[in-house]
């Protein structure tokens, strides 16, 4: 299998706005996270999808259209040849910390005090220092569900668990729950691939054989006849995912995806007001060639489903890629961490969608009726069968 990685087309320069200010591909940002009534801190509201005041309530002008702007699309080759200083930083003053247990590198706003990490719960927290600031978020999907709402879908979803222990289902281990927003790559490009492939189509034949008794009897066979086939492949990836957090699970994460692209809004150092973020820790490199591995699979899988017949085998593909892009996106998490016993449990769910994956403690107990409880129902069957004979 070959592949090609060309340079991408240039993109149109995007619109001027009075919400955001762009020149040479940068996102220059409002920083107001002010309560212009009281002068207390200002938060994003998931609930109102406003930047309003923690104490009073107000809301902040300028945020209530949340997706001013045009999200911006890099080209992958010049970016990788290096990123320039203008496209690094979050657009407002943030401090960073590095969590000692799962490496996970969180960044809060600069005037709040982290007692333990966010992903993980450890204490063991150091100040993180960057050789240059990481590269600035492209856009964000919001977060869409508040605290409150957050607490009462997990609590619902750790209530369905059959095998949970009842007593953790009545512990308030909701009180737990913390939003965050995690790091993600997008990717786009044009694959062009060409394939060749021997394809089987598959016929009986009628054979003739002498049975055990002597007697001769006929049965079919299935023979596979093999044919040279050949075809071309066009197929566009656009904004294929490659998750950048070391502090959530990773099967946790799929499980809560997809977070829908097509609703980002334009970054805003205000939707981040309040919130921990996690700072990128798969750079650009080792993300594009994750998203080139995935979509190089996806083309193998969509040219073998395009080989005529039955089935085929010896399918070699050739890969072009082109107009290939990117941008650094991040996106709304809530999650709940807790121990029990030896082990750290983690529950992590969709903050846009409310989609929910986790581990939990099972009851052995529970397990052990539920096996028994099978085994005597499959022994009263087999009973039944057997009296019926």
């Amino acid at each position: 299998m070959a592949e090609t990685w060309g340079a991408a087309p240039d993109k149109p320069a995007p619109e001027a706005n009075n919400e955001a200010k762009k020149s040479d591909g940068e996102v220059k940002a409002r920083v107001k996270h002010t309560c212009p009534a009281c002068g207390g801190e200002a938060v994003w509201n998931p609930g109102k999808q406003v930047l309003a005041c923690a104490f009073c309530g107000t809301v902040v002008p300028g945020t209530e259209d949340g997706d001013a702007g045009k999200i911006i699309e890099h080209d992958l080759a010049a970016a990788l040849r290096g990123i320039p200083d203008t496209q690094r930083g979050w657009g407002a003053q943030k401090q960073q910390v590095k969590c000692q247990s799962c490496h996970a590198i969180s960044v809060f706003d600069a005037a709040r005090q982290s007692q333990g990490c966010g992903f993980c719960g450890a204490t063991q927290l150091v100040p993180y220092e960057e050789v240059k600031d990481a590269f600035s978020p492209e856009s964000l999907l919001p977060m869409k569900i508040d605290h409150n709402k957050a607490r009462e879908l997990i609590k619902s979803w750790y209530g369905s668990r059959w095998f949970a222990l009842n007593r953790l289902k009545k512990a308030a281990l909701t009180d737990t729950v913390k939003g965050l927003y995690i790091p993600y790559w997008t990717f786009d490009a044009q694959a062009d691939a060409d394939w060749e492939a021997e394809a089987g189509y598959h016929y009986n034949e009628t054979e003739e054989f002498t049975d055990s008794s002597g007697n001769r009897q006929t049965r079919q066979i299935q023979r596979t006849r093999w044919e040279f086939a050949s075809g071309r492949l066009d197929h566009f990836f656009d904004d294929e995912l490659v998750p950048a957090s070391l502090g959530v699970q990773a099967n946790h994460l799929r499980a809560v995806e997809p977070f829908p692209t097509a609703d980002l809004a334009t970054y805003d150092p205000a939707y981040l007001s309040g919130w921990v973020v996690e700072r990128y820790q798969i750079d650009l490199v080792a993300a594009a060639q994750k998203s080139r591995d995935a979509m190089l699979n996806q083309v193998q899988s969509l040219c073998a489903r395009a080989v005529p017949g039955d089935t085929h085998r010896n399918l070699r593909v050739n890969t072009r890629f082109s107009g290939q892009t990117f941008k650094h996106i991040l996106a709304p998490l809530w999650m709940m961490q807790y121990r029990y016993g030896a082990t750290n449990f983690q529950v992590v769910m969709n903050g846009y969608t409310g989609k929910i994956s986790g581990d939990y403690p099972k009851s052995w107990v529970k397990i052990l009726f539920t096996a028994l409880a099978v085994i005597i129902v499959l022994m009263i069957l087999f009973s039944a069968m057997a009296g019926g004979k």
